[in-house]
């Protein structure tokens, strides 16, 4: 998974391509691996999450002789504070979506991630003062209608979907000024949480409650949980490197819509009069924030 030759920020290369495309697939049927793992609490398959994917991203680490990066990185204060907020945002993150896939709310889940890249350019807006477009504006507005016909309809905020959208929106906010390299950052972060998701795992075993090692296929299972966490996010972002930012921009909805169809053809979730109001808005809404993305990608071709 190594990158090894330099590429131009402004070019699409068939590797990258090859990568982001993995690990949005792999992203489009999570879902389905935590419906196995749907019986224990959320917060434990966090802690494997965390926990499994140790090994793995150190072994990355380790073949790209980038270890060093993060013995500098354990040593900088100021790193080390801004991977505990990383860190802290990327558990609520996968709490809630794992909570979500549990709970049968993976239409929720869907629309946290659909509305994701909208939240993320207002977030520019609010924080950096960066200008927003009218079609931006309008990609804005639509979205925040659609939640708000949610919100009326079930009398309550779709809290899920937001919670998704808003740490997502913040880990990569955050994420963005963190001094390190995407798999050394990610190891960072994991590392860091260890030390809460063993704590916990204890507590669990204390009081009878914990599902590793009960059976030989909940053990598989949450093992496997490192694998399902780390190899999706170590693709894109090797990925990432190698694509426009526009190609990338159009392609993260592939694993949303994933999950949307997983969610209603699967798992037969109800798909009510609100949401057939509140899903084609958003689809809408990135259709026309989308544009300016498809007009580059276009020029770049031409």
């Amino acid at each position: 998974m190594a990158v090894r030759s330099e590429q131009p920020d402004n070019v699409d290369t068939p590797q990258g391509l090859a990568y982001a495309m993995t690990a949005y697939l792999l992203w489009g049927f999570l879902p389905l691996y935590m419906k196995l793992v749907a019986h224990m609490p959320a917060l434990e398959v966090v802690a494997h999450r965390v926990i499994w994917s140790v090994p793995i991203a150190g072994l990355v680490l380790i073949v790209l002789r980038r270890t060093s990066d993060l013995v500098a990185a354990l040593r900088n204060p100021r790193t080390l504070a801004m991977a505990c907020i990383t860190a802290a945002l990327i558990t609520v993150n996968w709490g809630v979506y794992v909570w979500s896939i549990a709970n049968d709310r993976a239409l929720d889940a869907a629309l946290g991630y659909y509305i994701n890249p909208l939240f993320s350019i207002a977030l520019a807006s609010m924080l950096l003062g960066e200008k927003l477009t009218r079609l931006q504006w309008v990609a804005v507005a639509l979205a925040a209608a659609a939640v708000g016909v949610l919100w009326v309809d079930a009398g309550t905020l779709p809290w899920a979907a937001l919670a998704l959208t808003v740490s997502w929106g913040f880990y990569a906010f955050f994420k963005k000024s963190l001094p390190v390299g995407p798999n050394q950052g990610f190891l960072l972060e994991v590392i860091i949480l260890t030390i809460p998701a063993v704590g916990y795992l204890l507590w669990l075993t204390s009081q009878g409650q914990g599902h590793f090692a009960g059976t030989t296929r909940d053990t598989v299972l949450l093992m496997g949980c490192g694998v399902v966490t780390a190899v999706p996010l170590l693709f894109y972002a090797n990925g990432a490197k190698l694509m426009r930012l526009s190609t990338i921009g159009i392609m993260q909805y592939i694993a949303p819509t994933m999950i949307f169809l997983m969610a209603v053809l699967v798992f037969n979730e109800p798909f009510g009069k609100a949401r057939m109001i509140a899903f084609p808005m958003i689809w809408a809404a990135l259709v026309v924030y989308s544009i300016p993305m498809i007009r580059d990608l276009r020029n770049a071709r031409r």
